[in-house]
C-alpha cells in the first residue's frame, strides 16, 4: 500500500485510514457550502423563490421520506449482520470446535499459547514467520567452503543470495507490521490496516520459485524450513481474513447505531422547516448572501448527516474488500513490476 504507483497518499487517507465521522463531517460541510454557493449564485435567488412556490416544503418533505426508509433500511442490515452471529447449538459447536483447531495450530507454530486479542494474534504469526525466515537464512550462510565447491560456486552464490533476499524481505516486512499492530485497538481499523502492509501472497510465490529452481542445491534440513515458513506465511492469510469479516460486521453495526442516531435531529430538522420556515423566518442578508439561504443549506446539510455516514463506512469497507479480495499468491492490482516485488497488497 506504500509508494505504490498511481495512487494517492490523500486518496488511500481518506478512504481507508481517515476517521469515518471526520470524513463524514467534511461531507456534510461540503454539502452545505455547495447548496449555500448555488442558492446565491443562481438567479432567482432563494427567497424569491420561496415567495413564489414553496421549494423548503417540497424539499424537506422528501428529505422526511427519505430518512426514515434510511434508517428502517439500515435497521435490516444490522438485522442480517446479526442472523450471522446466531444459529443452532451444532453450528455454533462447530463454530467454537473451527476456532479451537486454528489455536492449536497457532500454538504449535509459536510453541507459546496463542493471543486472545487479534492485534496480539496476527503478531504472534508474524513472529513465527520472522522467526523461520532467519533460521532457513542461517542454515544456508552456515554451509561449508567444500560444500560450497562441490555444489558450485556460482550456484552456491545465487542460493545464498535469493535466500538472503527472501528472509531479508520476510523478516522486514513482519518486524514492521508487528510494530504498527502492536498495541492497536480492534475495532478502530488500526489492526487491520496494519495487516495490510503484509505481503505474505508474494512471498509464498517466491518460496515456490525458490525450491523449483535450487531444489538440488538444498539440504533436507532447509526444505523443511522453507516449508515450515511457507505455513507460517499460509495461515497468516485465514487469520488476516478472519480479523477482516470481524472488523466489516463491527463496523456494520456501528455504522447502524450511529446512523440511527443522526436520524433523530435530521427528522426534527426537516420536520421544523416543513413546518416553521418561510420566506419571513430568515430575513436580511450577511456578506451578499441571504439568511434563508443559509438557514434552509445548514439544515439540509444536517438531514444529510445519516447518507454521509453511510457513504464514509461503505467506502471504506468497499476499497478494503477489494484490495483483499484473493487469498494466497495471487496478485489482481498492478503494482508496476513483474509480479515478483515486495509492495504490500
Amino acid at each position: 500500500m506504500r509508494g505504490r504507483a498511481g495512487e494517492s497518499r490523500l486518496k488511500l487517507w481518506l478512504l481507508l485510514r481517515a476517521n469515518r465521522l471526520v470524513v463524514a463531517g467534511v461531507l456534510t460541510v461540503v454539502v452545505f457550502v455547495a447548496f449555500v454557493a448555488v442558492g446565491t449564485g443562481l438567479s432567482p435567488s432563494l427567497p424569491a423563490k420561496t415567495g413564489a412556490s414553496d421549494p423548503i416544503e417540497t424539499l424537506f418533505s422528501a428529505m422526511i421520506t427519505a430518512i426514515v426508509t434510511g434508517a428502517t433500511l439500515v435497521v435490516t442490515i444490522g438485522q442480517l449482520v446479526l442472523t450471522q452471529e446466531n444459529g443452532p447449538l451444532g453450528d455454533q459447536h462447530e463454530r467454537m470446535a473451527g476456532a479451537m483447531d486454528v489455536r492449536d495450530t497457532v500454538a504449535a507454530l509459536t510453541d507459546a499459547p496463542a493471543p486472545t486479542d487479534p492485534a496480539g494474534f496476527l503478531g504472534a504469526i508474524l513472529g513465527a514467520a520472522s522467526g523461520r525466515a532467519r533460521s532457513v537464512r542461517e542454515s544456508v550462510h552456515s554451509r561449508t567452503d567444500a560444500d560450497a565447491e562441490q555444489e558450485g560456486s556460482d550456484g552456491a552464490a545465487a542460493l545464498r543470495s535469493d535466500i538472503g533476499d527472501l528472509a531479508g524481505s520476510v523478516v522486514e516486512n513482519a518486524e514492521d507490521v508487528r510494530g504498527q499492530i502492536e498495541g492497536a485497538r480492534f475495532g478502530s481499523f488500526d489492526v487491520v490496516f496494519a495487516a495490510l502492509n503484509f505481503d505474505y501472497g508474494r512471498k509464498i510465490a517466491r518460496i515456490e520459485r525458490l525450491t523449483d529452481e535450487h531444489g538440488d542445491r538444498l539440504t533436507d534440513r532447509e526444505r523443511t524450513l522453507l516449508t515450515e515458513l511457507r505455513e507460517s506465511l499460509s495461515l497468516f492469510a485465514p487469520a488476516r481474513e478472519h480479523v477482516k469479516t470481524l472488523y466489516f460486521q463491527w463496523a456494520l453495526i456501528d455504522l447502524s447505531r450511529l446512523i440511527l442516531y443522526a436520524a433523530v435531529p435530521a427528522l426534527l430538522v426537516a420536520g421544523a422547516m416543513v413546518a416553521v420556515v418561510d420566506v419571513g423566518t430568515f430575513p436580511g442578508r450577511t456578506l451578499g448572501v441571504d439568511h434563508l439561504t443559509l438557514a434552509v443549506g445548514g439544515a439540509f446539510a444536517v438531514t444529510l448527516l445519516p447518507f454521509a455516514l453511510f457513504v464514509a463506512y461503505v467506502l471504506r469497507i468497499l476499497t478494503l474488500a477489494k484490495r483483499t479480495l484473493a487469498i494466497g499468491p495471487l496478485v489482481l492490482r498492478d503494482s508496476g513490476g513483474s509480479g515478483e516485488s515486495d509492495d504490500s497488497e
